[in-house]
């Protein structure tokens, strides 16, 4: 299993899901459908990312906000919200605990692929204040 890949895909899901009028099952769907030969336990863990930052998605922007003195909700670009979201799930709520590290390098990663340049300091300063204040 590639958690990276899931996290990809899982990202690629929730940005549907921010910007459509669809469900989850249909969004992954279209993911998977353009990554032809992803291991299954790949697939899975991607959903549990997508319903568990979906699930808690109320939470999770609240600690979004908490968290990020500067920007708004809503004023944040779309990959950088998601992205936070999921990482914020990964730190909370995942069944299985990473150690932050972890998580932050991840979502980090992700943003210096689907984000802009800035994304990568931005989140890491979200996440970052969360760890360090502890919520």
């Amino acid at each position: 299993m590639s958690r990276r890949k899931a996290r990809e895909m899982a990202l690629q899901a929730l940005f549907q899901l921010d910007y459509n009028q669809t469900d989850s099952n249909e969004a992954l769907g279209t993911v998977f459908n353009e990554r032809a030969g992803v291991a299954e336990q790949t697939k899975q863990y991607s959903q549990e990312l997508v319903s568990g930052t979906q699930s808690h998605l109320g939470e999770i922007d609240e600690i979004i906000a908490s968290n990020s003195t500067e920007w708004k909700l809503g004023r944040m670009a779309g990959v950088d919200r998601n992205i936070t979201r999921l990482a914020i799930y990964e730190l909370k709520f995942a069944k299985e605990q990473l150690t932050p590290n972890i998580i932050i390098n991840e979502a980090v990663e992700l943003a210096k692929t689907f984000g802009s340049d800035e994304s990568g300091r931005f989140i890491n300063g979200i996440l970052g204040a969360l760890v360090k204040n502890k919520g």
